[in-house]
């Protein structure tokens, strides 16, 4: 509910939808801004429920089932060709009272109400104008700007509305009277001097009651005024007082200009107080009955001193100038002596025990590492089911020699617990495919698992396999990137490409990739350039695995077996299925790669089964074996 809609007999606010047309609502989610982040699609919790920042519709409409106040139909505007009656028959809403009504059905004319031309069918009905209602969009004529513009203020209130907008611009407060320096003579105000009106006269309706100015504060501190002598004789021209408000308000900025200036006195103030019936300080009959009544005793320091109901002024003997800060509640205690800050690491880690304590008192024979050893025989369910029994068991169970390898695959979403649990187990091999992990959770991974060797990523989104790309990646020997959607030849040389941010004097300057082993690439869309950086950025590969991967022909094989690449003496498995780009002219090529035992052809149409056969009787170094149609294999 707006705040607009506040006032009396407000209609309920209709929720609007999408237009459906503008560059907003056609474009598709960012998956960078903290709503995308929450959607389940992009891996959060989808607790928000709220669109994309990018995908906020620019000119809502109002719903299909909103129908006017009055006559309780829709609009009809598509029914007639004239403007004017288009007009009467369309749906508006009105940004005060929020009713929807047909203008038509009002019998006002189009001139009396305030369209709003950056929001479709919105309005301020003529009702309200008449009223005198305000609206949260100001008028072109009266701000000076176009249609629809949105407030710019800070939403301060106004003056009787509380619609956020100033309907009367306040005059400036004149400025303040030149103050004397010197002592003023003494003697009778002359009577031409206008003064501030007595409140006998106030009350008999004389003079309208001048309103308070009143202090934020614990409670309310009505700041009195310091009455001055009066003037002598009236040789000089008569200067006019300024009004009780205007004084009180530069009293106040004085005080505050006070505050500000003079340092924190806390702990000298409270010292003053406690021994202040030893000093000489003397005060005046009129000050006497004030601090009777206040239960204060004036703090130290000289006769100028004086004590009001708002709290404590201090003044220079011989001038005019307050010295000491005015308090506006009681004085804090003494703060304590600042000592010196030293960075603390948190103790580490008790040791594990080594033996087993029974509840008699003494312990198990068997010995951390026979129990060890016995726990490498179980699963991870029946790890979780040990770790139950008791403490020293749940720590053992930790070990991560008892951990090589934990599956995640086919969960929806990955909570913090799981995380945690996987960090302090530090498995060898990590499987997160088909997952909802994100973004940010795969790169507080990675900062955690530094003895990570093998990774599965297989059909998660690029959203959070960019991940690899920004985070520092452990000694991989393993990298499963199959099946991942969106993948384009830029964000392949992303993750091929070395870090930016490389120490300045390298000259050498290595890849991510560059000690991974084995690298599954099915079913991207790899290009004959991605190939060239893979070559380059990963020279130690033993296994590729291309299958499904629809770009790839012979020229691609051209590029694996090709003289300057590296992978013609380290490749031994070589998976090439599904890729119907293949001929039998490349089949010659494999011949290159003396340590092959593995390759795959299967679903390669245009491959056929003699030509496989030939390759398989020739080969490199040794003749293959066919277990299937276009499976090579060799025995090692």
């Amino acid at each position: 509910m707006s705040s607009s809609s506040r006032g009396p007999g407000a209609g309920a606010r209709r929720r609007r939808t999408r237009c459906r047309r503008c560059r907003a609502c056609v474009r598709t989610e960012c998956g960078d801004c903290h709503f995308c982040r929450d959607m389940k699609k992009f891996g959060g919790p989808g607790r928000m429920k709220q669109s994309c920042l990018l995908r906020q519709c620019t000119a809502p409409v109002l719903p299909h089932t909103a129908v006017c106040l009055l006559c309780g139909e829709a609009g009809k505007e598509d029914t007639v060709e004239g403007e004017e009656e288009k007009f009467g028959l369309s749906l508006m809403e009105c940004t005060i009272c929020n009713e929807i009504v047909h203008p038509g059905c009002l019998k006002m004319g189009k001139a009396e109400g305030v369209i709003n031309a950056e929001i479709p069918n919105c309005w301020e009905c003529p009702r309200c104008t008449q009223e005198g209602r305000t609206s949260k969009l100001p008028s072109p004529q009266d701000s000076g700007e176009g249609p629809g513009r949105r407030r710019a203020d800070n939403g301060e209130e106004g003056a009787s509305l509380g619609s956020g907008w100033k309907l009367t611009e306040e005059p400036p407060l004149p400025p303040p009277p030149p103050r004397r320096k010197g002592p003023l003579p003494a003697g009778p105000p002359p009577e031409d001097v206008p003064g501030p009106p007595k409140r006998k006269e106030r009350e008999a309706g004389n003079e309208p009651p001048t309103p308070r100015k009143k202090v934020k504060g614990g409670r309310e501190r009505h700041l009195k005024k310091k009455p001055k002598p009066p003037l002598a004789s009236a040789e000089g021209p008569a200067v006019p007082s300024p009004s009780p408000q205007r004084e009180k308000l530069e009293r106040f900025k004085r005080m505050c200009q006070l505050l500000e200036r003079v340092p924190d006195t806390s702990s000298s103030s409270s010292d003053s107080d406690s021994d202040s019936d030893s000093s000489g300080t003397s005060l005046s009959e009129e000050e006497a009955p004030g601090e009777a009544r206040n239960g204060r005793r004036p703090a130290r320091g000289s006769s100028g001193e004086k004590e009001n109901r708002g709290g404590r002024r201090a003044v220079r003997p011989g001038s005019g100038g307050p010295l000491l800060s005015w308090p506006l509640g009681p004085a804090p205690p003494p703060r304590p002596p600042q000592l010196e800050r030293h960075v603390v690491r948190p103790p580490p880690r008790s040791p594990e025990p080594d033996t087993l304590p029974l509840a008699a008192g003494s312990d198990h024979p068997l010995p951390r590492a026979a129990w060890l050893r016995v726990f490498q025989h179980l699963g991870p369910r029946e790890l979780c089911i040990c770790m139950r029994v008791c403490r020293t068991w749940s720590r053992w169970c930790y070990d991560k020699r008892l951990w090589p390898r934990m599956d995640l695959s086919r969960r929806k979403s990955l909570t913090p617990p799981m995380l945690s649990g996987v960090v302090r187990r530090q498995p060898r091999a990590l499987d997160l495919s088909w997952t909802g992990v994100s973004k940010k959770q795969l790169m507080w991974l990675l900062n955690r698992l530094q003895g990570l060797q093998e990774l599965v990523l297989s059909g998660c989104s690029w959203l959070s396999v960019s991940a690899l790309g920004s985070a520092p990646l452990p000694a991989l020997r393993l990298l499963d990137l199959r099946w991942i959607e969106d993948v384009k030849d830029s964000q392949l040389r992303e993750l091929l490409l070395p870090p930016p941010d490389t120490k300045p004097g390298q000259t050498e300057s290595r890849g991510r990739l560059q000690g991974v082993a084995e690298l599954r690439l099915a079913g991207l869309e790899l290009t004959d350039a991605s190939l060239r950086l893979l070559l380059r950025h990963a020279p130690q590969l033993s296994a590729l695995d291309l299958s499904h991967c629809a770009h790839v022909g012979d020229p691609s094989v051209h590029l694996l077996t090709a003289p300057t690449s590296p992978l013609r003496e380290t490749l031994v498995h070589l998976n090439l299925a599904g890729c119907h780009r293949l001929t039998d002219h490349c089949l010659p090529l494999f011949r290159r790669c003396p340590r092959l035992r593995r390759l795959d052809l299967r679903s390669c149409r245009q491959l056929s089964p003699e030509a496989c056969a030939r390759l398989a009787a020739a080969g490199p170094p040794g003749p293959f074996r066919c277990p299937e149609e276009k499976l090579l294999l060799k025995d090692s």
